[in-house]
């Protein structure tokens, strides 16, 4: 089935959906939720939670692609249970880690704003359309997944050095990029 066939039945409150969204999403968003959280049931939780944000937001949403809508909420949803429940020793500090390498990044004073947090992240996806392919694919994978060094060199059959190196330079290219277009970091 289709992203836009679960979307019609999502839209017709068929429960048929949340099984056909679980069957094509669960493990994806399953990823998502553990490299965040660190625990498989608590991950699990997630996407459940996730499932029920996305019956209730559907309608009025209607996402033209599911898994990046279900990786958002399940993303969300685990970032929340993160800050409300886990230590770093639970979540045996990844995604603390993901963090503390981006917090040099975060324009100093009030960004609490929608409007500016949108402008920021329009900013950064800028940004990273013109990296090349995998430095982008590296840095999504690290800082939007939370994925370990270990698993993109892995994915990138590449040194784990490699991965350090790159998200490094990509970090100082984006502090700089965002310093011209007049952000305090």
């Amino acid at each position: 089935m289709n992203d836009r066939e679960i979307v019609e039945r999502f839209l017709e409150r068929d429960e048929s959906a949340l099984k056909a969204v679980s069957d094509k999403y669960m493990s994806y968003c399953a990823k998502i939720a553990e490299n965040i959280i660190g625990s498989y049931d608590e991950a699990q939780e997630c996407v459940n939670e996730a499932l029920m944000r996305a019956w209730e937001s559907i309608p009025p949403h209607e996402p033209e692609m599911m898994s990046t809508y279900l990786g958002k909420l399940t993303r969300n949803v685990a970032l929340n249970r993160r800050r409300q429940t886990l230590t770093q020793k639970r979540g045996n500090g990844a995604a603390e880690a993901v963090f503390e390498e981006l917090s040099e990044l975060i324009p100093s004073g009030d960004v609490e704003g929608e409007f500016a947090a949108k402008e920021l992240a329009a900013e950064i996806n800028e940004f990273l359309r013109g990296l090349p392919t995998e430095q982008r694919g590296m840095f999504v994978c690290r800082y939007w997944y939370c994925d370990g060094i270990s698993d993109i060199a892995a994915e990138y059959t590449v040194s784990k050095n490699k991965v350090y190196v790159t998200l490094n330079r990509v970090r100082k290219k984006l502090r700089e990029y965002l310093r011209k277009r007049g952000y305090e970091l």
